[in-house]
């Protein structure tokens, strides 16, 4: 596909919803035609006159998507089953994962006027399906409105009280385009591309290279692509940042969008990560999953507990140009409509009453301000933070949440937050401030009305501290990005990465280590090494010449004056990400037995080896004896001993030494 990228050109008015059928009269406004709905025996077909939806009747899979000259954007050589379809992951406790794509077992019209089809599939579950079936009630939605260039879709879950325990790893909505047509993606405007072809993913044309989804193209049909390493988790994003992403036909210039207007029926918070477009071509939206996580992230119901979530609504928006008309103009007008469907949220027209319209949610004010002794006597605005409403529970449980809904907004430069349009219910408000290590929670219940408004007035949070600080490494924002990425083994590029942000989406970053510290490990010495290119950006095992592993002790050389040894210095260790890992903590002595510290074997989010840059965040703060400190030259090990695989490792946000409270910085250092 000939396309490339191109300085920011003015958009035209090139996307209303004028579209014709073909056939039609050039000046004839679509946006007039009323929506209309076909029922036959096996399929039902919403049809507005821009957009035509079929669906299997009574299964609700997306079998065609007619628009502008093409009979059918999904892939034809695909069964009806493999095209647009929602699906879920789900097991018995104790139990392997079944995927499971939902298919109804009974369909009705919910509304039906010329300005709205609504539609419902729903899936009822009884105790005849017990170990069979997901033990959920699931009506799956789609609404075609008169004039919308897309149609919308959600679903309500339910699992009522006293069903079987269960599990859900995942759920999304999977549309899969045809290969023929849709051969450029577009997740940002520094993440696009022209995608290899799902063909060039088979054997004979790729070779599979660390784990099933990361494969080396040695043969795709596009030689630009030989060499390329494909992976769909180098286009993952975080919650916050997938509000619409998609493919382009260049022949004819059409584009297909999903756009998620909302992250509250996502789990995990704004920072989690999840897969939005990939090789197929496929799209998704994702709801639901432990990817960046692990079990974590997993909803498990037990003892009978009952359960309804709202997934969706999200839109699929389909838009076009005219032939020599630039194609990324339609990512341009896709952003725009991104932004037109965030201001539409809540929906007014969604039929279904668990789906809370504007007027039946509340609203929460306030401002958020920063008291860290040591950096400043004043109140600061906690400029930039993150500020969320989401189920009660402890400090910074917000990113295991997965149940639930959550509301999150981000700070003004004063501090001043609002949170609008949110369910009612009970929450505890949460925060963290970029530049300042832990979580905030506001100890008291926050109970959301329909039509309330709850002004918290100020909030102050104080970071953990004990004393001044004697050195740091890093940033504390909960992301490694800042430490030093290592360019990639050329044999493993993806050249959309090159010379790009992000840098850490590259394959076999992992591996680097070893040749940089062959034979001993990373020694990082405060005051002289600089963090954005002396501290490796992951602490992974180091690969032997016999293809086995062995565990990493890193060291961090800091000289002290003065040591009051009769006092207590604390060590705050602040990880961006771990991986079935371990950290340890030694001081001056690298051979001691028992560790100052160890936190056990954690983390299963595997952000290693799935090139993301964090994943949970955990936060150790470690009392290190003033006895154990010497005047002169100190040395902190750190060691992760956990060895059987290349992904296990440690990624680290922040480190940071207080002296004791009493203490003059000056006379330490």
């Amino acid at each position: 596909m000939d396309i490339i990228k191109h300085p920011r050109t003015a958009l035209r008015s090139l996307f209303s919803p004028k579209k014709v059928p073909e056939g039609g009269d050039k000046g004839f406004n679509m946006s007039n035609v009323g929506v209309r709905l076909h029922i036959q025996d096996r399929y039902v077909t919403m049809d507005n006159g821009i957009v035509q939806v079929t669906l299997s009747n009574p299964g609700g899979i997306v079998t065609g998507i007619r628009y502008n000259r093409i009979d059918n954007l999904l892939e034809v050589l695909n069964k009806e089953t493999n095209r647009g379809y929602w699906d879920l992951v789900w097991s018995a406790p104790g139990s392997k994962g079944i995927f499971d794509v939902i298919y109804g077992t009974s369909f009705r019209v919910v509304v039906e006027n010329e300005d709205q089809v609504e539609l419902s599939f729903t899936r009822t579950w009884d105790p005849s399906l017990e170990g069979k079936s997901v033990p959920l009630n699931i009506d799956k939605r789609f609404i075609l409105l008169r004039g919308s260039s897309g149609f919308y879709s959600y679903a309500i879950y339910e699992h009522l009280k006293d069903w079987p325990d269960f599990d859900i790893g995942e759920t999304r909505i999977t549309f899969k385009l045809r290969k023929d047509k849709f051969r450029y993606m577009a997740i940002a405007d520094n993440r696009q591309r022209c995608m290899p072809l799902p063909d060039d993913r088979c054997q004979g044309r790729c070779q599979v290279l660390g784990y099933a989804e990361a494969v080396l193209l040695v043969n795709p049909t596009n030689p630009e692509h030989k060499g390329e390493v494909d992976d769909k988790y180098q286009y993952s994003s975080e919650n916050k940042d997938i509000k619409v992403h998609g493919w382009i036909s260049n022949s004819p210039p059409v584009g297909f969008w999903q756009i998620t207007p909302s992250d509250e029926f996502r789990s995990g918070g704004p920072l989690k990560q999840n897969l939005t477009s990939h090789v197929g071509p496929t799209t998704l939206a994702m709801f639901l999953s432990a990817h960046y996580a692990g079990q974590d992230l997993v909803p498990k119901f037990r003892a009978g507990e009952p359960w309804k979530k709202v997934f969706g609504p999200i839109f699929i928006y389909l838009n076009s140009t005219s032939d020599g008309d630039d194609p990324l103009l339609l990512w341009e007008d896709a952003k725009i409509q991104m932004m037109n469907e965030v201001q539409k949220w809540p929906y007014s027209f969604p039929a279904s009453e668990d789906f809370q319209k504007s007027d039946q949610r509340g609203n929460v004010g306030g401002r958020l301000l920063v008291l860290d002794r040591y950096t400043s006597k004043d109140y600061m605005p906690a400029n930039g933070a993150y500020v969320g409403l989401a189920a009660p529970g402890d400090v910074g449980s917000w990113q295991r949440e997965c149940k639930d809904y959550q509301f999150w907004t981000r700070a003004d430069e004063g501090g001043y937050f609002s949170i609008n349009n949110i369910r009612t219910g009970d929450y505890n408000l949460y925060a963290w401030v970029p530049g300042f290590i832990g979580d905030y929670r506001y100890d008291v219940l926050i109970t959301i009305a329909s039509g309330s408004y709850v002004e918290m007035g100020d909030l102050v949070y104080e970071p953990p501290r004990d004393g001044p600080t004697l050195w740091e490494i890093g940033i504390p924002d909960r992301s490694a990005a800042e430490f030093y990425v290592p360019d990639p083994n050329p044999e493993y590029i993806n050249k959309l990465f090159v010379n790009h942000p992000d840098r850490f989406r590259q394959y076999g970053l992992w591996g680097r280590y070893a040749e940089l510290y062959p034979d001993t490990d990373l020694v990082y010495t405060v005051g002289v090494s600089d963090y954005t290119k002396d501290w490796f950006f992951a602490q992974v095992p180091r690969k032997k010449d016999d293809n086995t592993h062995q565990g990493t002790t890193w060291q961090i050389k800091f000289k002290l004056n003065g040591v009051d040894r009769r006092s207590t210095y604390k060590l705050r260790v602040a990880l961006a990400s771990a991986t079935l890992a371990e950290l340890q903590v030694r001081i001056n002595d690298p051979n001691a037995k028992r560790p100052l510290f160890t936190s056990g074997l954690i983390g299963r989010d595997n952000s290693i080896a799935r090139h993301g840059i964090h994943g949970l965040y955990w936060l150790y703060n470690v009392n290190v004896p003033g006895a154990q400190l010497v005047e002169g030259e100190n040395t902190i090990f750190l060691t992760q001993p956990r060895n059987t695989s290349p992904f296990q490792g440690l990624m680290y946000d922040y480190i940071r030494l207080e002296g004791p409270p009493s203490f003059n910085v000056k006379d330490e250092l």
